[in-house]
């Protein structure tokens, strides 16, 4: 076939936007946007939602990650800011995209206030909206630079277009404490990107999402296009496959057993009903299990410890203090007068134990606390009031405290979503003959009900898995209580709101992926040099014209 053939049938091949108008989507309009562009943006922002963990009983597998409709959204808005003729447009389309989005992301945080927290169902709606729209400014504002500086040749816009949208997620990993839940990245969980985790993470993965999206958006816009696009995406694919050569090494094996109370939130701290039931059922599991590791989920014991019952914890204490087992156990620890931190204690056998009795060895204490959850922020003190909130103002752990060792293991907790913020885990990273063997994540997600936050947090801790090739072992008081091997596969799993006890063997790993150094070393400055060196490129390119 020659050359000339081939042009004659790519010039006459349909471009997308030409189809697009073909099934009746609407021109472009010269002054303001369309109802219909509107309520496309607000589609696309809800399609971005359920692409990182599929909410619905229907169509995909429930609770999985959907990589394909990840590109697809965020490839929705790309073209609809292709379309924009001003700032005022991109900000608008955006800030619509991202509401929708986020909301459709952490819509679950209406049960955690009004179900639990006991706010007016208007105000917890107001608030979870408000809380949307304040983390979509940052992609609005993304969205809003991208119409005012993109380039006019495909391959840059897409590259502009994605460090914008990387400095947006960054944006929300640090700013105000951060709450990245449901980052782009975590769609491509068992997709075609998720070999890069060991080596740029979720965030460099939410980077190529967005530069595939974006060349996605102009693909069919010319004869050229038609071709670059999947050539672009092949080598993408290309090179995860040769970056998907495993890097850790194995540290043995230990047999954990994981518990799961499944105490109603509504209860959990009730003299009546919850707490007794906590008490009992926990010290019967943590009495009787047989497996070298014991794993109690956050606030298993929801009381500080001088509060317990009388000898409760102290036979917990002479329970580990001997023989060849250990424990971690979710408990707050301190007191009301001198502050109180959420914590995980380590029991084991150590020669501390002598007449004047077992005491704990090892504790953690949660560093990244959740706003208004766990710390008041400076001002809200009013919104607190508005709800009950049982032990509501912890003090802060350290950043980088150190591993549990155990059996030739070593173990890093973290608490609830703690775990949502690599780049804090990856301090434990700085030097090899210390990094951590197995990652432990302990969590009550009961206060979100029986939702996808439940899968959404799992694909966090697979992704962490992933990221530093460290299985995470995850005890939980409603689920997902599972075992996740180094390379982000679930082994192991409990079934949810069941009340029980998993059984598994565990494989440590030793050595650093090359994510875990740099990390390590630079934090997340490399993505915002990077990033923000594009856009600047951008902007001055474009001052030239």
């Amino acid at each position: 076939m020659g050359r000339q053939t081939i042009d004659s049938m790519m010039s006459s091949m349909p471009t997308l936007p030409a189809l697009l108008e073909h099934i009746g989507y609407p021109k472009q309009k010269k002054q303001g946007l369309s109802v219909l562009r509107m309520i496309w943006v607000l589609l696309a922002g809800a399609a971005h939602a359920a692409s990182i963990a599929w909410p619905f009983t229907f169509g995909l597998p429930q609770g999985q990650p959907v990589w394909w409709l990840q590109l697809l959204a965020l490839a929705g808005l790309a073209w609809q800011l292709d379309r924009c003729r001003s700032f005022r447009q991109g900000l608008t389309l955006g800030w619509l995209f991202a509401t929708a989005w986020l909301c459709g992301i952490f819509w679950w945080l209406f049960i955690s206030l009004h179900t639990y927290g006991g706010l007016a169902s208007p105000l917890a709606v107001l608030a979870v909206l408000g809380l949307a729209i304040f983390l979509g400014t940052y992609y609005a504002l993304a969205s809003a630079v991208f119409v005012a500086i993109a380039p006019a040749g495909r391959t840059r816009r897409a590259l502009v277009f994605a460090a914008l949208w990387l400095l947006a997620e960054l944006a929300r990993v640090q700013f105000f404490t951060g709450f990245p839940w449901g980052q782009a990245g975590y769609a491509h969980l068992s997709g075609w990107l998720d070999d890069y985790a060991r080596w740029i993470g979720v965030h460099g993965i939410t980077f190529l999402a967005a530069f595939l999206a974006a060349g996605l958006a102009g693909w069919g816009q010319s004869r050229r296009q038609v071709l670059l696009f999947p050539l672009t995406a092949l080598v993408v694919v290309g090179v995860a496959l040769l970056a998907g050569r495993t890097t850790s090494t194995p540290a043995g094996s230990l047999q954990v057993t994981l518990l799961q109370g499944n105490i109603p939130q509504n209860e959990k701290f009730q003299p009546g009903s919850g707490l007794p039931t906590a008490l009992r059922w926990y010290a019967e599991q943590l009495q009787g299990a047989r497996t070298a590791l014991v794993v109690a989920p956050e606030t298993a014991l929801p009381l500080l410890p001088q509060q317990l019952p009388e000898g409760y914890w102290r036979a917990l204490q002479t329970r580990f203090a001997t023989g060849g087992q250990a424990a971690l156990i979710g408990i707050p620890r301190g007191s009301y007068e001198a502050g109180y931190a959420n914590s995980v204690v380590g029991l084991k056998p150590t020669p501390a134990a002598g007449a004047a009795g077992p005491v704990p060895v090892y504790h953690f204490d949660k560093h990244h606390l959740v706003p208004f959850g766990e710390f008041v922020p400076p001002g809200f003190r009013w919104f607190i009031n508005l709800m009950n909130i049982p032990l509501g103002d912890f003090s802060r752990g350290a950043l980088g405290q150190p591993s549990f060792e155990w059996q030739g293991q070593r173990l890093a907790p973290n608490i609830c979503y703690e775990d949502l913020f690599g780049e804090e885990l990856a301090v434990a990273f700085s030097d090899v003959a210390t990094a951590p063997t197995i990652l432990v994540n302990v969590s009550n997600i009961g206060w979100f009900g029986n939702t996808v936050a439940i899968d959404q947090h799992l694909a966090i801790s697979r992704m962490r898995a992933l990221e530093f090739e460290r299985p995470m072992i995850r005890a939980t008081n409603t689920g997902a209580t599972v075992i996740i091997d180094h390379t982000g596969r679930v082994t192991h799993e409990l079934p949810r709101h069941t009340r029980g006890a998993l059984v598994g063997q565990v494989e440590g790993r030793n050595g650093l992926t090359p994510y875990a150094r740099w990390v390590a070393a630079y934090g997340l400055w490399p993505f915002w040099g990077g990033a923000g060196l594009l856009v600047l490129l951008a902007w001055l390119a474009r001052r030239r014209r």
